[in-house]
Protein backbone atom coordinates (compact mmCIF):
# COMPACT_ATOMS: atom_id res chain seq x y z
CA UNK A 1 0.00 0.00 0.00
CA UNK A 2 1.44 3.40 -1.03
CA UNK A 3 2.43 6.03 1.54
CA UNK A 4 -0.10 8.51 0.12
CA UNK A 5 -2.94 6.00 0.60
CA UNK A 6 -1.83 5.30 4.18
CA UNK A 7 -1.79 9.05 4.91
CA UNK A 8 -5.32 9.46 3.52
CA UNK A 9 -6.55 6.50 5.57
CA UNK A 10 -4.95 8.02 8.69
CA UNK A 11 -6.73 11.32 8.00
CA UNK A 12 -9.99 9.40 7.60
CA UNK A 13 -9.30 7.66 10.92
CA UNK A 14 -8.87 11.05 12.64
CA UNK A 15 -12.21 12.30 11.30
CA UNK A 16 -14.16 9.16 12.16
CA UNK A 17 -12.60 8.88 15.62
CA UNK A 18 -13.55 12.45 16.44
CA UNK A 19 -17.12 11.94 15.17
CA UNK A 20 -17.40 8.69 17.13
CA UNK A 21 -16.74 10.54 20.37
CA UNK A 22 -18.78 13.59 19.41
CA UNK A 23 -21.97 11.99 18.07
CA UNK A 24 -21.90 8.46 19.50
CA UNK A 25 -21.60 6.87 16.06
CA UNK A 26 -19.05 4.27 15.05
CA UNK A 27 -18.09 6.24 11.95
CA UNK A 28 -18.79 3.32 9.62
CA UNK A 29 -21.13 5.29 7.41
CA UNK A 30 -18.20 7.58 6.59
CA UNK A 31 -15.43 4.98 6.59
CA UNK A 32 -17.09 2.47 4.26
CA UNK A 33 -17.51 4.66 1.14
CA UNK A 34 -14.07 6.22 1.57
CA UNK A 35 -12.49 2.80 2.02
CA UNK A 36 -14.10 1.75 -1.28
CA UNK A 37 -12.32 4.70 -2.89
CA UNK A 38 -8.98 4.34 -1.09
CA UNK A 39 -8.24 0.60 -0.94
CA UNK A 40 -6.20 -0.14 -4.09
CA UNK A 41 -7.87 -2.27 -6.77
CA UNK A 42 -4.55 -4.12 -7.08
CA UNK A 43 -4.99 -5.27 -3.48
CA UNK A 44 -8.67 -6.28 -3.37
CA UNK A 45 -10.71 -7.58 -6.34
CA UNK A 46 -13.62 -5.30 -7.35
CA UNK A 47 -16.21 -8.00 -6.63
CA UNK A 48 -15.19 -8.03 -2.96
CA UNK A 49 -14.30 -4.37 -2.35
CA UNK A 50 -17.61 -3.38 -0.69
CA UNK A 51 -17.56 -6.41 1.61
CA UNK A 52 -13.93 -5.69 2.57
CA UNK A 53 -14.70 -2.00 3.18
CA UNK A 54 -17.63 -2.85 5.48
CA UNK A 55 -15.67 -5.53 7.39
CA UNK A 56 -12.61 -3.28 7.83
CA UNK A 57 -14.85 -0.45 8.99
CA UNK A 58 -16.39 -2.68 11.67
CA UNK A 59 -12.97 -3.89 12.81
CA UNK A 60 -11.83 -0.26 13.18
CA UNK A 61 -14.91 0.57 15.26
CA UNK A 62 -13.89 -2.18 17.70
CA UNK A 63 -10.89 -0.04 18.69
CA UNK A 64 -12.56 3.36 18.36
CA UNK A 65 -15.55 2.44 20.51
CA UNK A 66 -13.31 1.39 23.44
CA UNK A 67 -11.54 4.74 23.39
CA UNK A 68 -14.79 6.67 23.04
CA UNK A 69 -16.70 4.83 25.76
CA UNK A 70 -13.86 5.25 28.27
CA UNK A 71 -14.04 9.01 27.80
CA UNK A 72 -17.84 9.05 28.19
CA UNK A 73 -17.72 6.71 31.20
CA UNK A 74 -15.39 9.07 33.06
CA UNK A 75 -18.16 11.67 32.81
CA UNK A 76 -20.79 9.23 34.12
CA UNK A 77 -22.87 9.48 30.95
CA UNK A 78 -23.11 5.80 29.93
CA UNK A 79 -26.37 4.04 30.90
CA UNK A 80 -24.83 0.64 31.63
CA UNK A 81 -28.19 -0.96 32.50
CA UNK A 82 -29.38 -0.16 28.96
CA UNK A 83 -26.13 -1.53 27.49
CA UNK A 84 -26.50 -4.79 29.44
CA UNK A 85 -30.12 -5.34 28.35
CA UNK A 86 -29.61 -4.44 24.66
CA UNK A 87 -26.25 -6.22 24.19
CA UNK A 88 -27.55 -9.86 23.95
CA UNK A 89 -29.70 -8.96 20.94
CA UNK A 90 -26.81 -7.02 19.41
CA UNK A 91 -24.45 -10.00 19.65
CA UNK A 92 -26.90 -12.27 17.85
CA UNK A 93 -27.82 -9.63 15.27
CA UNK A 94 -24.21 -8.71 14.44
CA UNK A 95 -23.19 -12.33 13.79
CA UNK A 96 -26.33 -12.90 11.72
CA UNK A 97 -25.91 -9.67 9.75
CA UNK A 98 -22.34 -10.53 8.74
CA UNK A 99 -23.46 -13.92 7.42
CA UNK A 100 -26.33 -12.33 5.47
CA UNK A 101 -23.94 -9.76 3.96
CA UNK A 102 -21.61 -12.51 2.71
CA UNK A 103 -24.51 -13.94 0.67
CA UNK A 104 -25.45 -10.62 -0.95
CA UNK A 105 -23.90 -9.10 -4.07
CA UNK A 106 -22.16 -5.72 -4.19
CA UNK A 107 -25.31 -4.24 -5.75
CA UNK A 108 -27.56 -5.22 -2.84
CA UNK A 109 -25.04 -4.30 -0.15
CA UNK A 110 -24.54 -0.85 -1.73
CA UNK A 111 -28.29 -0.35 -2.06
CA UNK A 112 -28.97 -1.35 1.57
CA UNK A 113 -26.18 0.95 2.71
CA UNK A 114 -27.64 3.80 0.66
CA UNK A 115 -31.13 3.30 2.13
CA UNK A 116 -30.00 3.39 5.74
CA UNK A 117 -27.63 6.31 5.27
CA UNK A 118 -30.50 8.20 3.65
CA UNK A 119 -32.82 7.24 6.52
CA UNK A 120 -30.26 8.42 9.10
CA UNK A 121 -29.86 11.75 7.31
CA UNK A 122 -33.64 12.21 7.17
CA UNK A 123 -34.02 11.54 10.92
CA UNK A 124 -31.24 14.02 11.72
CA UNK A 125 -32.87 16.72 9.58
CA UNK A 126 -36.34 16.16 11.09
CA UNK A 127 -35.20 16.05 14.74
CA UNK A 128 -38.81 15.70 15.97
CA UNK A 129 -39.26 15.89 19.75
CA UNK A 130 -40.58 12.66 21.34
CA UNK A 131 -43.80 12.30 23.31
CA UNK A 132 -43.19 13.27 26.93
CA UNK A 133 -44.53 9.98 28.36
CA UNK A 134 -42.51 7.63 26.12
CA UNK A 135 -39.93 5.43 27.83
CA UNK A 136 -37.46 2.69 26.91
CA UNK A 137 -39.15 -0.73 26.54
CA UNK A 138 -38.60 -3.64 28.94
CA UNK A 139 -35.82 -6.20 28.65
CA UNK A 140 -37.55 -8.30 25.95
CA UNK A 141 -38.20 -5.20 23.85
CA UNK A 142 -34.59 -4.06 24.28
CA UNK A 143 -33.26 -7.45 23.14
CA UNK A 144 -35.50 -7.26 20.05
CA UNK A 145 -34.30 -3.73 19.24
CA UNK A 146 -30.70 -4.84 19.86
CA UNK A 147 -31.07 -7.66 17.35
CA UNK A 148 -32.32 -5.24 14.69
CA UNK A 149 -29.47 -2.81 15.45
CA UNK A 150 -26.92 -5.64 15.26
CA UNK A 151 -28.15 -7.00 11.91
CA UNK A 152 -28.35 -3.59 10.21
CA UNK A 153 -25.02 -2.42 11.63
CA UNK A 154 -23.21 -5.53 10.38
CA UNK A 155 -24.82 -5.13 6.95
CA UNK A 156 -23.57 -1.55 6.51
CA UNK A 157 -20.39 -1.63 8.61
CA UNK A 158 -21.54 0.92 11.19
CA UNK A 159 -21.40 1.01 14.97
CA UNK A 160 -25.17 1.25 15.35
CA UNK A 161 -25.31 4.90 16.42
CA UNK A 162 -27.38 5.74 13.35
CA UNK A 163 -30.19 3.69 14.94
CA UNK A 164 -29.47 3.57 18.67
CA UNK A 165 -29.07 7.34 19.21
CA UNK A 166 -32.37 8.31 17.49
CA UNK A 167 -34.12 5.36 19.21
CA UNK A 168 -32.98 6.41 22.68
CA UNK A 169 -33.81 10.07 22.06
CA UNK A 170 -37.25 8.92 20.80
CA UNK A 171 -37.62 7.19 24.20
CA UNK A 172 -36.76 10.46 26.02
CA UNK A 173 -33.17 9.58 26.93
CA UNK A 174 -31.11 12.77 27.22
CA UNK A 175 -28.88 13.54 24.24
CA UNK A 176 -25.56 13.19 26.08
CA UNK A 177 -26.64 9.89 27.66
CA UNK A 178 -27.86 8.59 24.29
CA UNK A 179 -24.53 9.47 22.62
CA UNK A 180 -22.49 7.89 25.43
CA UNK A 181 -24.61 4.72 25.62
CA UNK A 182 -24.51 4.34 21.84
CA UNK A 183 -20.71 4.48 22.00
CA UNK A 184 -20.77 1.62 24.53
CA UNK A 185 -23.10 -0.42 22.31
CA UNK A 186 -20.70 0.07 19.40
CA UNK A 187 -18.12 -2.32 20.86
CA UNK A 188 -20.22 -5.55 20.89
CA UNK A 189 -21.65 -4.65 17.48
CA UNK A 190 -18.21 -4.17 15.97
CA UNK A 191 -16.57 -7.13 17.75
CA UNK A 192 -19.14 -9.75 16.78
CA UNK A 193 -19.69 -8.24 13.33
CA UNK A 194 -15.93 -8.45 12.77
CA UNK A 195 -15.89 -12.08 13.88
CA UNK A 196 -18.73 -12.80 11.46
CA UNK A 197 -16.86 -11.23 8.53
CA UNK A 198 -13.67 -13.14 9.37
CA UNK A 199 -15.61 -16.42 9.34
CA UNK A 200 -17.65 -15.67 6.19
CA UNK A 201 -14.60 -14.43 4.24
CA UNK A 202 -12.13 -17.08 5.40
CA UNK A 203 -12.05 -19.20 2.24
CA UNK A 204 -13.34 -16.73 -0.34
CA UNK A 205 -11.43 -17.13 -3.59
CA UNK A 206 -9.64 -14.06 -4.92
CA UNK A 207 -9.00 -12.40 -1.56
CA UNK A 208 -5.37 -11.95 -0.43
CA UNK A 209 -4.21 -14.10 2.45
CA UNK A 210 -2.62 -13.13 5.77
CA UNK A 211 -0.92 -10.70 6.45
CA UNK A 212 -2.87 -8.63 3.89
CA UNK A 213 -6.35 -9.94 4.72
CA UNK A 214 -7.94 -12.02 7.44
CA UNK A 215 -11.32 -13.03 6.12
CA UNK A 216 -12.84 -9.87 4.63
CA UNK A 217 -10.71 -7.52 6.78
CA UNK A 218 -7.88 -5.59 5.13
CA UNK A 219 -5.11 -5.51 7.77
CA UNK A 220 -3.02 -2.55 6.42
CA UNK A 221 -6.13 -0.36 6.13
CA UNK A 222 -7.29 -1.42 9.60
CA UNK A 223 -4.10 -0.26 11.32
CA UNK A 224 -3.92 2.96 9.29
CA UNK A 225 -7.47 3.81 10.43
CA UNK A 226 -7.54 2.44 13.98
CA UNK A 227 -4.52 4.19 15.51
CA UNK A 228 -5.55 7.80 14.74
CA UNK A 229 -9.24 7.08 15.42
CA UNK A 230 -8.43 5.79 18.92
CA UNK A 231 -6.43 8.95 19.64
CA UNK A 232 -9.16 11.34 18.43
CA UNK A 233 -12.24 9.63 19.93
CA UNK A 234 -11.64 11.01 23.48
CA UNK A 235 -11.27 14.50 22.01
CA UNK A 236 -14.67 14.20 20.35
CA UNK A 237 -16.21 12.91 23.59
CA UNK A 238 -14.79 15.87 25.52
CA UNK A 239 -16.24 18.32 23.00
CA UNK A 240 -19.63 16.53 23.09
CA UNK A 241 -19.98 17.28 26.80
CA UNK A 242 -19.19 20.98 26.38
CA UNK A 243 -21.37 22.00 23.41
CA UNK A 244 -24.83 21.46 21.94
CA UNK A 245 -24.35 18.76 19.30
CA UNK A 246 -27.73 19.26 17.60
CA UNK A 247 -26.48 21.85 15.04
CA UNK A 248 -23.54 19.57 14.25
CA UNK A 249 -25.93 16.70 13.54
CA UNK A 250 -27.50 18.83 10.77
CA UNK A 251 -24.08 19.29 9.16
CA UNK A 252 -23.39 15.58 9.51
CA UNK A 253 -26.76 14.86 7.86
CA UNK A 254 -25.66 16.90 4.81
CA UNK A 255 -22.49 14.79 4.57
CA UNK A 256 -24.60 11.62 4.80
CA UNK A 257 -26.70 12.82 1.85
CA UNK A 258 -23.54 13.10 -0.26
CA UNK A 259 -22.46 9.61 0.84
CA UNK A 260 -25.93 8.30 -0.03
CA UNK A 261 -25.55 9.58 -3.59
CA UNK A 262 -22.09 8.00 -3.88
CA UNK A 263 -23.29 4.59 -2.69
CA UNK A 264 -26.27 4.79 -5.04
CA UNK A 265 -23.75 5.25 -7.84
CA UNK A 266 -21.82 2.18 -6.58
CA UNK A 267 -25.05 0.16 -6.70
CA UNK A 268 -25.72 1.36 -10.25
CA UNK A 269 -22.19 0.42 -11.39
CA UNK A 270 -22.54 -3.05 -9.84
CA UNK A 271 -25.98 -3.67 -11.40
Amino acid sequence: MELQTIALLAALGCCTGFLAGLLGIGGGMIMTPFLIMLIPASLIPHDHIVHVAIATSLATITFTSISSVRAHHKRGAVLWNVVASVAPGILLGALLGAQIASLLSTFWISLIFCCFVGFSAFKMFMNKPPKADRELPGNIGRIFVGTIIGVLSALVGAGGGFISVPWMIWCNVKMHNAVATSAALGFPIALFGTMGYIISGWNVQGLPQWPIDIGYICIPALFALAIPSVLLAPVGAKVAHSIDVKPLKKCFACLLCCICVYMLRQAYLAW
